[in-house]
């Protein structure tokens, strides 16, 4: 079910909002800093305290993800909580070096040069 969600959030533009955050330069300068990162459920997360104009842009892309994840919900018959954690998957594994991301377990953790993405087992169906 999951992989079948995954193609259906990619084909919908799950890759257009990513597309959007990444072109958001205070965005961008927050995640080269360390201020936010990605999240397992398919969110951008905030690790330490931000200026408002960062709070501003990341509650926007997260504005705009929830309402993709709402609209494929309801077309798909699914929770917009599941969507959101399987558009988590496809938003981690593109996770850069040195870019911080948040996993399930509530540890923040900060991609390394020469580490794999991070793609949980529920995204492989492992």
């Amino acid at each position: 079910m999951r992989r079948r969600l995954l193609a259906a959030v990619l084909l919908v533009g799950c890759w257009n909002v990513e597309a959007s955050a990444q072109s958001n330069p205070v965005v961008n300068s927050a995640r080269s800093a360390g201020l936010i990162g990605e999240r397992f459920d398919g969110y951008l997360g905030v690790r330490t305290a931000i200026p408002p104009v960062t709070r501003r842009a990341t509650e926007d892309v997260n504005i705009r993800r929830r309402a993709l994840y709402a609209g494929l919900a309801g077309r798909r018959g699914v929770s917009p909580q599941e969507v959101g954690i399987t558009a988590g998957c496809s938003l981690l594994a593109r996770v850069a070096v040195g870019e911080w991301y948040l996993l399930s377990d509530g540890v923040w953790r900060r991609r390394r040069a020469g580490q794999a993405a991070p793609v949980p087992d529920y995204c492989t169906g492992g």
